[in-house]
């Protein structure tokens, strides 16, 4: 009883802590666990049922119900916080783990909160990582997918599970990620961050190494198309690697559509993209330096409109894609039931008021309302974040050199994600196929 009374002292400020014994005949057996996460009465009752059908009692009839486990307080309190109940015959110490009735810790499955498709399924994973495995069996109904478990964390433990097709896998990237997950074993990793650093991603970069999903069938064409997909425990969302150029702009929604609505589709998704970068900066460059490339009619339209704006044309840009960033992120951080409404109609005030006062001009208005929409249209939020980004640095090129500082930034964006790699990948690769 040495290896318990270990046990009962380090639970011991632990109220959710239960210790009770149960008498089979003459033998006694205690049982232990979280009443947290598992059903207790309802445990210990599955266990006690079983013993008293099969009296007379042996040690070797209570081994058969569970996993035996080393005489090591160490691995039995990792098993009681893992959710197991455990069970130890007091008259030789053998100590058993035993799969518990659990606690309902878990919400059922539901829409997607930050994704929307239209005739693709609506179920979405959630925190528990049994669920969205079995999401992805529903989806990737095949012997061919190979799903591996991996513990990590020396404070916290916490589950990784690594999904991938072994007929569309490329072997390089798979060894470069296995390698990287088992030698993390000692690291905690229970956020994209954690991930990024055991992976090595590199921390200044603009644009995201992975792609993150609620979706199944975002996760099962990840893997039909070579890539990985990740779950962390108590993350309620699937980790595609490696992220590609084309996942910005493609949906497995798309497919449920005829070809030419497909197409269609994406070709506005990289329409949005491209207004998104250069409107603002066009704007500004137009209006500070270029002005003589518009007809003068146009010219002398958009002058009229900023003849009382007090300040140039980026300090006014500037100013009001400030507001609709603080506008955006309130619409995120506000409740759902108050912030759509809070935020359109300060919006829409705030918007009329800045032009009557003739803050800005009702042109460079319209621009940024279209602007915002356009961003809308990209897949995946953290790729919107970097559209958001690179359309500052077109903004201040145009302003200091106009129309060519414009196409400048557009060449130093193109080289910049020709330069970036993940895993060995090429991020302007359409696709990953096996063996590249």
């Amino acid at each position: 009883m040495f290896t318990l009374d270990a046990v009962k002292v380090h639970f011991s400020t632990n109220p959710d802590f239960v210790l009770s014994r149960i008498h089979i005949g003459d033998e006694v057996i205690s049982v232990t666990g979280l009443k947290s996460l598992i059903n207790f009465p309802q445990s210990v009752h599955l266990l006690r049922e079983p013993l008293l059908a099969l009296e007379p009692f042996t040690v070797q009839k209570l081994v058969e119900m569970g996993q035996e486990l080393p005489a090591s307080s160490d691995r039995i309190i990792d098993e009681i916080l893992n959710g197991m109940l455990i069970a130890v015959h007091d008259a030789t110490d053998v100590c058993i783990s035993i799969i518990p009735v659990p606690q309902s810790l878990s919400r059922s499955i539901s829409n997607p909160l930050t994704e929307n498709n239209v005739r693709g399924s609506s179920s979405a994973f959630n925190e528990d990582i049994d669920t969205n495995l079995g999401l992805l069996r529903k989806h990737v109904n095949s012997s061919e997918l190979q799903i591996n478990h991996y513990s990590c964390g020396s404070m916290t433990k916490n589950t990784v599970t690594l999904c991938f097709l072994n007929q569309s896998i490329d072997p390089n990237l798979l060894h470069s990620i296995t390698q990287l997950l088992e030698s993390g074993a000692n690291s905690d990793l229970s956020t994209l961050k954690d991930l990024s650093k055991l992976f090595k991603f590199p921390l200044l970069t603009l644009v995201s190494s992975y792609l993150v999903s609620e979706l199944p069938q975002t996760a099962s064409r990840a893997l039909k198309d070579g890539k990985v997909v990740i779950f962390i425990e108590r993350l309620p969302f699937a980790i595609i690697l490696p992220s590609l150029i084309s996942d910005m702009f493609m949906t497995e929604d798309d497919l449920n559509h005829p070809m030419i609505y497909s197409v269609l589709l994406r070709s506005l998704r990289v329409i949005g993209a491209l207004m998104t970068l250069m409107a603002p900066g066009l704007y500004v460059a137009i209006v500070s330096v270029n002005p003589d490339v518009l007809r003068f009619e146009l010219a002398h339209t958009i002058a009229i409109s900023r003849l009382d704006v007090p300040y140039p044309a980026i300090i006014e840009a500037l100013l009001l894609l400030l507001i609709l960033e603080l506008i955006m992120e309130a619409i995120i951080r506000l409740p759902s039931s108050i912030g759509p409404t809070v935020t359109m109609v300060g919006g829409i005030v705030l918007g009329e008021a800045v032009v009557q006062a003739k803050l800005v001009s009702s042109l460079l208005i319209i621009v940024l309302a279209a602007v915002t929409i356009a961003n809308a249209t990209v897949v995946g939020f953290q790729n919107s974040y970097l559209i958001r980004l690179l359309k500052y640095l077109l903004l201040f090129l145009s302003a200091l050199f106009g129309v060519t500082g414009l196409l400048a930034g557009i060449v130093i964006i193109c080289a910049y994600l020709s330069s970036l790699t993940t895993l060995g990948v090429p991020y302007l690769q359409l696709k990953q196929p096996k063996g590249e």
